[in-house]
């Protein structure tokens, strides 16, 4: 196998790794008992360094959130830990029903007509949704607004080379653009005038792809709402942790007249003989299915495991939870970025923005500041100015209901001294 892709060793595939972070092996005495082999590993393990939950104050996409102890109760049980691909409905009612109550959610959520059975993540779904663009409109550009996530850009980029779609900033669409895609808030924490945009996006026939937060939502207007055809986002903030950056979970709806483009899945109900109702695989154009030849998408799978993780989380939580939720972190938030912007030499990037529970803040010798917060046990900032250059020495610094008051009594402490 090394040999048909090109490579001499195992080795050759880790290049991405630095030399420094690899080891030859476990580096383990034969003949340990269990016992003995799990303290050793453990003792490998604590070498890295493990930020509090509390102290974590980076997003980026990513976020430390409280996981509340029911996700892991139903997400652990075997027949969904264990499950695959619902193929026999018969066999898989518990699977389907999962999956149709987190489609349902995320179409309350988001306020869109149709949501499928989950992507990768968020990057996947906002390519996937511009695959679906450009399908609808036959049209080859499509227009990337703002401040995207650079990752999620990449990944679209990548998506589209193979089909021929070019990929640009801007907010002006022209009778080229499939879509206009924006992020609300975007990867700065900024909200934007989504309604704006949308209608931009209209008015030159285009579609209006809305990538949002889903915690946020409580406390925003829907995409839905706004008029925004697809609606996309990363859902690794309802019941899955960071994980050293995955599994994650993308989500994806749109409006009822799409359906048909939308790629994967989507689970929906029927009826048998005696008028009870059940659950079934509806519309599954995927490649390895009898409908292989009108695929939407060249994604096979779903994240359905960490998709049941969403619903619960959001089962548990409800509107009322969600709402608290968000609501703090807008406060703990805007409480930081006041006494952030009070210490010398530190203003807010964009003074005059909006923003939710993540902001971005202009800090002299940034840098320095990360790795000093770093040798306190902070996980500070993210540098941002390493995918926008006009953005040099801007820090985005993020809240959730994990970080407490003493935990922002810390953060500033240190960076006063």
């Amino acid at each position: 196998m090394l040999e048909t892709i090109g490579v001499r060793s195992i080795d050759d595939l880790l290049v991405d790794i630095p030399q420094s972070l690899r080891l030859e092996s476990l580096q383990l005495p034969d003949g340990l008992s269990e016992f003995e082999t799990i303290a050793q590993v453990k003792a490998l393990a604590d070498r890295n360094r493990v930020y509090a939950d509390r102290l974590t104050f980076r997003g980026g996409g990513v976020y430390r959130r409280f996981i509340p102890a029911a996700v892991a109760a139903v997400t652990s049980k075997p027949e969904f830990y264990t499950a695959y691909t619902p193929y026999q409905a018969e066999a898989s009612q518990g699977t389907l029903q999962a999956i149709f109550e987190y489609q349902t959610l995320i179409a309350e959520l988001t306020a869109m007509d149709i949501s499928n059975a989950s992507l990768y993540d968020g990057a996947t779904a906002v390519a996937e949704a511009a695959m679906m663009a450009y399908v609808h409109t036959g049209r080859n550009e499509v227009l990337v607004a703002g401040y995207v996530h650079p990752e999620y850009v990449q990944v679209l980029r990548a998506f589209g080379e193979g089909r021929g779609i070019k990929v640009r900033r801007g907010d002006q669409p022209n009778k080229k653009t499939a879509a206009v895609i924006f992020q609300q808030p975007d990867f700065l924490g900024l909200l934007v005038d989504a309604p704006a945009l949308t209608r931009a996006a209209h008015d030159a026939g285009a579609l209006a792809i809305a990538c949002v937060d889903p915690i946020n939502l409580a406390i925003l207007a829907p995409p839905g709402e706004y008029g925004a055809d697809i609606a996309v986002g990363e859902g690794q903030q309802l019941g899955l942790a960071p994980s050293l950056g995955g599994p994650h979970v993308g989500f994806i709806a749109c409006r009822r007249d799409l359906v048909r483009k939308l790629p994967g899945r989507l689970v929906g109900t029927a009826h048998d003989a005696e008028g009870r109702r059940g659950f079934v695989l509806a519309l599954a154009a995927r490649e390895q299915h009898i409908r292989r030849e009108k695929a939407t998408s060249n994604i096979c799978t779903n994240h359905s495991l960490c998709a049941l993780a969403a619903a619960v989380y959001l089962t548990y939580m409800g509107p009322e939870g969600l709402r608290h939720v968000a609501d703090v972190g807008f406060k703990r938030a805007h409480n930081l970025a006041e006494r952030l912007a009070d210490m010398p030499g530190w203003e807010l990037a964009f003074p005059e923005r909006q923003f939710v529970n993540e902001f971005a803040v202009r800090v002299p010798r940034s840098s320095s500041v990360v790795k000093k917060l770093a040798r306190k046990g902070i996980l500070g900032g993210l540098d941002v100015s390493r995918w926008f250059r006009e953005l040099r020495g801007v820090l985005t610094f993020t809240c959730t209901e994990v970080n407490d008051a003493k935990a922002l009594d810390q953060l500033v402490e240190a960076l006063a001294s």
